[in-house]
């Protein structure tokens, strides 16, 4: 895990070359252990590293024997022991134990279609100083960020958006696409942004950068990786095989590893499994908050880690800390993502990084293998729906703010964006195959959307803020192609989601009440969002000048009003404090500063 930036210049843009020494302060906190650059006519690489994988000699970037090649990754090469071993028996020297240099020597053995040889999480820039050719490669769940901005016809790139924004003209520029996007989702999709001219690099996608220009193609696509299986305890025994196979490349680090422990389905199996490969007591971490009337995951994680003799670590929050969280996290987050869990996930990271710099979580289970409640909302309820949504089946048709437009809060231009809020959605709907069962689509809207888009970008930022890596194996993408083929019926029974998970965790934890509803990081905040608390957030917003560019304040005023009556608009509410907070530390602001993790989260003055 680490942070990447770099550029590519032609000859004839009028770009601007950036301080490479700017962009790593900006990357610091994803990579405290090291850093480098390399700087060769076009291009320019920029890497600050946090040593898991040889951490003496394992320096980036990272240079073929012959000097041509020179790259700079972030993530990790789970497959790099085997994929080491082909390449060394085919001639290719290693000069370190890094698991990112087997990608030079796949490169030069296999071409543009290396990426095909290597399973892991990564975000890499490879420059091929022969061809003079740079090539960008994110990995096929989109774990890994990676930017991207098109500027003079220059091309820059980096982990986070926030070391792009020096390099404009002038301040950053809110895209209205991507804002109502944010609105209604309380993130943004695909390759838009809440930025005007950044872009992301998609999931398994792979650019191949001249002064020609950007040839761009997918590696990898889930709906061309589909089989069938069909009889349940082969299905098991496959799933047996292949979890064993992924949590052993999983597992490989050379540093110390621990776990977020919910004591929910997913991080309960992932107990059980790293149980098995370690003979030293792992590390884990749970949060609760005192707070009535909120589900509190603290009890059932304590007695998973009594069973399997962990060190374990409770942490307790309340509002006032949280709340003084919360500029810190939009930080971090540096993409505008509103989800709550963002908070006490950056609690959990800043305790754990005093242990660890290596978090194992459960990230990804209930996509792949169909946990969420709205994959069983019943078929008449999604056909009614999808009447006044078509395009996606009835699936996902609610914007956050749709409840709320007789309030009049926008203004006329992030209004007109604000009705194809749903474009991706339905874009990855249509393109599932026609043999697909409805469950399957919705899982696959959700893997190509909300899975990278907001849980992924939420475990890397919340993290990488505390200089940790986190490690998500229900997302290697076998795992993934296994749980997407298996039958609707072992995926969903009745009222029960999760169900082929539930009765293999079975093997693993006979005992455990495996069946009990899911738990996950609740954060209340409807008990905050009034009283003088939401009398500040009112002030916060009216004095906000990128709130106010896209909303009437009278609309906002008459939104805050509703809440008092009846506290049912929370969630609109929060997502436009994140605006505001956002707004501050980016637009408004000189630099992206990042503010102290305890913080008071409203304007002063407010």
């Amino acid at each position: 895990m680490c942070g990447i930036a770099g550029w590519y210049l032609p000859k004839c843009t009028e770009g601007v070359k950036p301080n490479p020494d700017d962009l790593r302060r900006i990357l610091q906190h994803r990579g405290p252990d090291g850093h480098g650059s390399f700087v060769d006519g076009p291009v320019g690489l920029v890497h600050t590293r946090l040593a898991i994988i040889d951490p003496v000699g394992g320096q980036q970037p990272l240079y073929s024997d012959d000097g041509q090649l020179a790259l700079v990754a972030n993530g990790e090469i789970y497959n790099h022991v085997e994929l080491r071993g082909t390449l060394a028996a085919r001639g290719y020297r290693f000069t370190t134990h890094s698991d990112c240099e087997s990608l030079l020597y796949a490169y030069r053995e296999y071409g543009d279609d290396f990426l095909q040889h290597v399973e892991g999480m990564f975000a890499f820039a490879l420059y091929d100083r022969s061809r003079s050719r740079l090539l960008l490669g994110r990995d096929r769940l989109g774990i890994k960020p990676l930017f991207l901005l098109l500027l003079h016809d220059a091309v820059y790139f980096a982990s986070e958006m926030k070391a792009l924004f020096p390099v404009f003209d002038g301040r950053p520029k809110i895209d209205p696409i991507g804002l109502a996007q944010y609105l209604q989702t309380g993130f943004t999709c695909g390759t838009n942004t809440v930025v005007q001219g950044i872009t992301r690099v998609s999931p398994g996608e792979l650019l191949v950068i001249t002064a020609e220009g950007i040839n761009r193609s997918r590696y990898w696509d889930l709906r061309r990786n589909m089989n069938s299986l069909s009889s349940l305890p082969a299905t098991e025994e496959y799933f047996t095989d292949l979890i064993d196979l992924v949590m052993r490349q999983h597992i490989r680090s050379d540093v110390p590893y621990g776990l977020f422990l919910s004591g929910g389905v997913d991080s309960s199996v992932l107990l059980a499994l790293l149980s098995r490969y370690t003979q030293e007591p792992i590390r884990t971490y749970s949060v609760g908050f005192a707070s009535h009337g909120v589900p509190n995951e603290l009890p059932a994680a304590r007695a998973l880690s009594e069973r399997f003799g962990t060190i374990h670590t409770e942490i307790h929050l309340d509002k006032h800390a949280l709340l003084r969280r919360l500029p810190f996290a939009v930080w971090s987050a540096d993409e505008l993502i509103s989800d709550y869990a963002n908070l006490p996930t950056s609690m959990l990271a800043e305790r754990a990084s005093a242990d660890l710099k290596v978090v194992f979580s459960g990230e990804g289970g209930d996509e792949v293998f169909a946990g969420y409640g709205r994959y069983r909302t019943p078929a008449i309820q999604r056909c009614l729906r999808a009447l006044g949504s078509p395009g996606t089946g009835g699936f996902r048709t609610r914007g956050i703010f749709d409840r709320v437009r007789h309030l009049h809060i926008f203004k006329q231009e992030i209004n007109e964006c604000l009705h194809d809020w749903r474009a991706p959605l339905v874009a990855a709907w249509g393109s599932t195959p026609r043999k697909w069962t409805t469950l399957q689509r919705m899982q696959y809207v959700d893997l190509v959307t909300w899975l990278p888009d907001d849980l992924l970008a939420k475990v890397d930022h919340m993290l990488m803020s505390w200089g940790m890596e986190g490690r998500v194996p229900f997302l290697d993408h076998r795992v993934v192609e296994f749980g997407l083929m298996l039958e609707d019926n072992l995926k969903v029974h009745r009222r029960s989601g999760k169900v082929f998970l539930k009765r293999w965790g079975t093997r693993i934890l006979p005992g455990h009440d495996i069946w009990s509803r899911k738990r996950g990081f609740t954060v209340p905040i409807r008990e905050w969002l009034r009283g003088d608390t939401l009398d500040r957030v009112e002030r916060t917003l009216l004095a906000s000048p990128t709130v106010c560019d896209w909303c009437h304040p009278a609309g906002i005023t008459r939104l805050l009003a509703a809440q008092r009556e009846q506290p049912r608009f929370s969630f609109p509410i929060w997502l436009l404090l994140h605006l505001a907070i956002w707004g501050h530390l980016f637009l408004e602001q000189k630099g992206p500063a990042a503010p102290e993790p305890d913080q008071d989260p409203f304007i002063p003055g407010a």
